[in-house]
């Protein structure tokens, strides 16, 4: 398995991001909407992810991956499997840097990141379910020779994710704590490595759907393990399994894992949206709902860094989504 990455590679990763990717901006949780229901004397910090290319994070992964690529392999093309968000940046990086993009989609997947996959010239197979979707981008790469950019595994990706990490808690050197979602284990694995190089005092907790938490059954497991089923509304979490690179960086950096269930994450993204008008999707609102749910007690009087990734949502479904939350929060 490759090393860990260092912090002279993740800073020589992120110096090749500049001036592709967005520095993404930090917003205190401060308005009066959120404060009755955060940590009591917690000052809570989300950086804004959602405002990256693509609508998430996973730019920074997509383009580290393509910028390894040779130069046959960038005339074989990339593929990539994805509920959304991870097609979307792959379509995104192929596009800008002129690759060719076939990926793997479910197709009870947003129309808006179908379509959008599309709009970016990116060629979409639609497959039942995630399953499927993993075999069929397998068959993909061993047919026509493509790169396969994995969602969440190896150290490429990993090097994306810490770049969001290393800005985050260099743009907050103050932070006790920082909260985030975990899907395969890709975002949790970059970012832990960077937070604690630079800052190894500053706590790093998990949060995983309760119907998709694969990374807690590998941690109970002590290896990379798989789930049976996926039951989560957040799609952008719904990883069928831990695999061994991004399992073994968590593990080691990670203090603690938690799990919330949808209904947490439906009134933590209509609050979000009340608060600062973010239409987000499910995943978006993971790490908020963690801080105000399983993780409340123990961040108190804390300073709390939390990520709020993820905004490919249709406006229909992002208000269905907000209306179930606030039947949820009541009156």
């Amino acid at each position: 398995m490759e090393a860990a990455p260092s912090l002279a590679e993740i800073e020589a990763a992120a110096d090749r991001l500049k001036g592709r990717i967005v520095e993404t901006p930090l917003v205190e949780l401060s308005s009066d909407k959120l404060t009755p229901y955060l940590p009591e004397g917690a000052r809570v910090t989300a950086k804004l992810e959602l405002l990256q290319h693509a609508g998430s994070f996973k730019a920074r992964g997509a383009l580290v991956n393509i910028d390894a690529l040779t130069e046959a392999e960038r005339r074989a093309g990339v593929t990539a499997v994805s509920a959304g968000n991870h097609a979307l940046a792959v379509s995104w990086a192929a596009a800008r840097e002129g690759v060719d993009a076939k990926v793997v989609m479910m197709d009870f997947a947003d129309p808006v990141r179908i379509d959008g996959c599309r709009a970016l010239g990116a060629e979409v197979v639609l497959v039942p379910d995630v399953h499927t979707a993993f075999e069929t981008v397998k068959r993909i790469e061993a047919e026509e020779g493509r790169a396969f950019i994995h969602p969440f595994e190896g150290k490429r990706t990993a090097l994306g994710t810490a770049t969001c990490g290393l800005e985050f808690i260099r743009q907050a050197l103050d932070l006790d704590a920082v909260v985030i979602p975990i899907g395969g284990g890709g975002l949790i694995a970059g970012m832990a490595r960077a937070i604690k190089l630079v800052k190894p005092d500053c706590a790093v907790f998990g949060v995983e759907p309760v119907g998709a938490a694969s990374m807690r059954d590998s941690f109970a497991a002590g290896e990379a393990v798989g789930i049976d089923r996926v039951e989560t509304i957040a799609d952008s979490l719904g990883a069928p399994m831990a695999l061994p690179y991004s399992f073994s960086l968590a593990r080691d950096h990670v203090d603690a894992l938690v799990t919330i269930d949808d209904a947490a994450m439906l009134k933590a993204g209509t609050l979000l949206f009340d608060a600062l008008k973010l239409a987000l999707e499910p995943a978006g609102a993971a790490a908020t709902a963690a801080v105000m749910g399983p993780l409340k007690d123990r961040l108190e009087g804390k300073r709390v860094g939390v990520i709020v990734c993820g905004s490919n949502i249709g406006a229909a479904k992002a208000a269905d989504l907000i209306a179930e939350g606030r039947a949820l929060l009541g009156p």
